[in-house]
């Protein structure tokens, strides 16, 4: 680009010059030949600011062709403020690292070291009847967590997707306590949304996660709890600002025993989804669900083949009070008739048939309750309060050794020195108890630390 120089501008400079000679200088007119000087350099200033304005001008008009004549593609996309991004597609990455060390005492027996309940609070684990009591001492992390985020703007539309592994979900392992302890990664939620509708695995819609306290262990208070998450598709509307409706078609499983024998059996007989729908309402003192459930369960192994109706409703929230909102109250009722497989993971079965040909299913009534408080000390020390119940009541004839009632009780002490840092101790009694009579009660001392990122 080629900067003007106006022709009154140079011949001013020459006017200078020429003047400055030592032969003007000695001139009688000086003064008068001065004030001209004055008059012409006055009006040489106002023409250089025009010159410059002009360049300025010419400048940003050649910035603006640049820039037309760029092609989008080779302008460059603004980083999102959180994760990082893959073509149009913004990846996020999270989870949590997590170690339990976890001290148990049994009352009545003892607990394998590959099941299920020395790792987390599994009330149908408990032995019953023993003779003898034991002490076992674990540590693990397998419920450490590992999560994908991801997100895509679609011509106006929202595309997600969500990937939720984690070490603790499947009981197998790649190593022993001996050596490595390694231990299997295993699926826990995959799934993706368009706009409103969500197609994957994911928690049914029949549970409210929020209701869910904060405990060292896998799960808190499992046997008042709704728990299960599996495949699914679900479509959530906005009714009002505060208020949402889900309504799922989900995998269907029929969890059912014999008379004779309290061993569930998975049938996978099951023609029909399971519907569920739920309500939540929001507002500023916390949130409000009410869910309800229809099945149908099915049996069909040759000597035995029938259906039957089942139905459940679960009412839950979470209300939050106290300075900064650092209390909590959090409450889940549950009621049923065929819908154990949904409650306490599984501790009742949904349906019990004698085994003799022509037999029908009969369905297994189950309530279950939890309740947490949770009590906010000072901004990085809190406590957690919980209970939770369970009770089935089974048709006749029944196998005694079957699962009948269990409850705990349980309390903690978190402490985060930093944001993502979680400190934890947990003190938890248990107690189980069959159709016979017979209990077995867990008494467990947990200390957790978890990295959160």
């Amino acid at each position: 680009m080629t900067m003007r120089l106006r022709p009154g501008l140079c011949a001013g400079v020459a006017l200078i010059a020429l003047i400055a000679s030592p032969a003007h200088a000695e001139s009688p007119d000086l003064e008068a030949r001065m004030s001209a000087i004055e008059s012409r350099m006055a009006a040489l200033t106002g023409e250089l600011e025009a010159t410059r304005a002009e360049n300025a001008a010419l400048r940003t008009e050649l910035a603006e062709n640049r820039a037309k004549a760029s092609p989008p593609a080779v302008q460059a996309a603004a980083a999102p403020a959180d994760g990082f991004k893959v073509g149009g597609t913004t990846i996020k990455i999270g989870g949590f690292l997590k170690t339990v060390a976890t001290f148990s005492r049994w009352d009545d027996g003892d607990v394998a070291g590959n099941s299920l309940g020395r790792d987390f609070y599994l009330p149908q684990t408990i032995p019953v009847g023993g003779t003898r009591e034991s002490t076992d001492s674990d540590f693990s992390a397998k419920q450490t967590r590992l999560w994908l985020n991801l997100s895509t703007d679609v011509s106006g539309h929202t595309l997600k997707g969500y990937l939720e592994t984690d070490f603790q979900t499947s009981p197998g392992t790649q190593g022993s306590e001996r050596t490595t302890n390694g231990y299997n990664l295993a699926l826990r939620r995959a799934w993706v949304q368009f706009d409103n509708l969500l197609v994957g695995q994911d928690w049914s819609t029949f549970q409210y996660v929020g209701a869910l306290p904060e405990s060292t262990d896998f799960v808190g208070p499992t046997e008042g709890t709704v728990f299960v998450r599996q495949p699914l598709v679900r479509y959530t509307a906005k009714l009002t600002p505060a208020l949402a409706l889900s309504v799922s078609a989900e995998n269907a499983e029929s969890a059912t025993i014999s008379s004779t024998s309290p061993t569930l059996a998975e049938n996978d007989d099951d023609r029909i989804p399971d519907f569920a729908a739920r309500l939540v309402y929001t507002a500023p003192f916390g949130e409000l669900s009410l869910a309800g459930l229809f099945r149908q369960l099915s049996v069909d192994n040759g000597a035995v083949s029938d259906k039957a109706g089942a139905w459940g409703v679960s009412a839950a929230g979470k209300i939050v009070f106290g300075p900064d909102k650092r209390h909590d109250l959090r409450f889940m009722a549950t009621y049923g008739d065929g819908i154990g497989r949904y409650v306490g993971l599984n501790f009742a079965p949904d349906a019990v048939y004698d085994g003799l040909a022509g037999s029908e299913l009969e369905t297994v009534k189950t309530f279950a309750a939890l309740a947490a408080l949770k009590l906010g000390w000072t901004p990085t020390l809190r406590s957690t309060f919980m209970a939770g119940y369970q009770n089935a009541s089974y048709p006749s004839p029944a196998p005694l050794t079957a699962n009948d009632k269990a409850w705990s009780l349980a309390g903690n002490l978190f402490w985060s020195p930093v944001k993502a840092l979680d400190l934890g101790v947990e003190y938890r009694h248990g107690e189980r108890q069959l159709l016979n009579g017979l209990a077995g009660q867990l008494n467990r001392l947990e200390f957790a630390a978890k990295y959160n990122f």
